[in-house]
């Protein structure tokens, strides 16, 4: 018997996360955590009051239930990040070394930690951007999530502890409201387009970044963790692909199902994060080790999103 508990559980991939565990390992057994209290996603299940900063309590929660497997998701995303550097740091590095450390003294099972695109850099290849490669982030996100892969692999190392890790591009969800990061506008587009009919977005219209349905991330998260330890290569982090796009074709897509859409493009310093990034992604080592492959295009994300997120603000018009 599993027991799960999830770090930055009440956060966009988390909430949802979680949900998925739950189905899988039974909710009885997902202990769900953040440093605010529960949303109503996640408040059916097991919840605990943690700051991923205090080593001692997030150790009293491990021993109190049990827990076998951590899925650390409690960060600082790029945008926030860049407004309180050392509050990033130290929340996205302290933090990763607390649950490494209460894995290994507890001898957990498997740890999963999510490493971003923004691990790389501007003089990374842009263009199907392979598993190794240089990567020289000029974010403290993305210098946080460079750090945090290669203390992944240490405490692989050093100390076999089974964790594993994705390179996740930007994620987009109809769940939950965007947590600060540069890709996030992909997500607003479509609250505007539903609610206004008109988005000012803050990348210029051609800058191509990978993108993902959160559907497709919870699947490779998933897919990953079940996966035999014996087919897993790559100790830092996977990279794996789904979508690439630019803010002007999510918005010709959008206008295919909402009459009149109307995009302006003001871009702010977050357009210099987002020059930095990867176009698109070589994953060929994730679809070899584990079997990765998504099942969600532009096409299909954008008539979900829509069809999902006009029932959720329908019901909650303030959203």
């Amino acid at each position: 018997m599993e027991r799960v508990l999830v770090t930055g559980a009440c956060g966009q991939l988390g909430s949802e996360l979680s949900i998925a565990l739950a189905a899988h390992h039974g909710k009885e057994n997902i202990i769900v955590s953040d440093i605010h209290g529960p949303i109503p996603l996640v408040s059916n299940m097991v919840f605990e009051q943690l700051d991923v900063l205090d080593s001692q309590s997030l150790e009293a929660i491990v021993d109190r239930h049990g827990v076998t497997q951590i899925y650390h998701l409690a960060a600082l995303l790029s945008a926030k990040g860049e407004q309180n550097p050392q509050l990033a740091w130290k929340l996205n590095m302290d933090g990763l070394l607390n649950v490494l450390e209460c894995a290994r003294k507890h001898k957990l099972k498997k740890v999963f930690w999510p490493s971003s695109i923004a691990a790389f850099g501007s003089n990374t290849p842009s263009i199907n951007t392979p598993q190794i490669c240089t990567m020289d982030p000029n974010t403290v996100y993305g210098i946080s999530k460079l750090a945090g892969e290669l203390w992944c692999n240490y405490y692989h190392q050093q100390y076999q502890l089974d964790v594993r890790s994705v390179r996740f591009p930007g994620l987009i969800s109809y769940k939950s409201p965007p947590g600060g990061g540069t890709t996030d506008y992909a997500i607003d587009i479509f609250h505007s387009a539903l609610q206004k009919k008109e988005f000012v977005c803050f990348l210029k219209e051609d800058t191509q970044l990978p993108m993902m349905f959160m559907p497709d991330a919870i699947k490779a998260t998933l897919e990953l963790m079940q996966a035999p330890a014996e087919n897993i290569s790559v100790r830092t982090s996977y990279n794996i692909s789904a979508i690439d796009f630019t803010p002007q074709q999510l918005a010709a897509e959008i206008s295919k199902h909402i009459e009149n859409f109307a995009i302006k493009y003001l871009p702010d310093y977050r357009q210099e994060i987002a020059a930095s990034w990867p176009q698109s992604l070589d994953d060929k080592q994730a679809r070899f080790d584990w079997s990765w492959e998504p099942q969600h295009d532009l096409s299909s994300m954008t008539v979900e999103m829509i069809r999902n997120l006009s029932l959720v603000i329908s019901e909650n018009p303030t959203l």
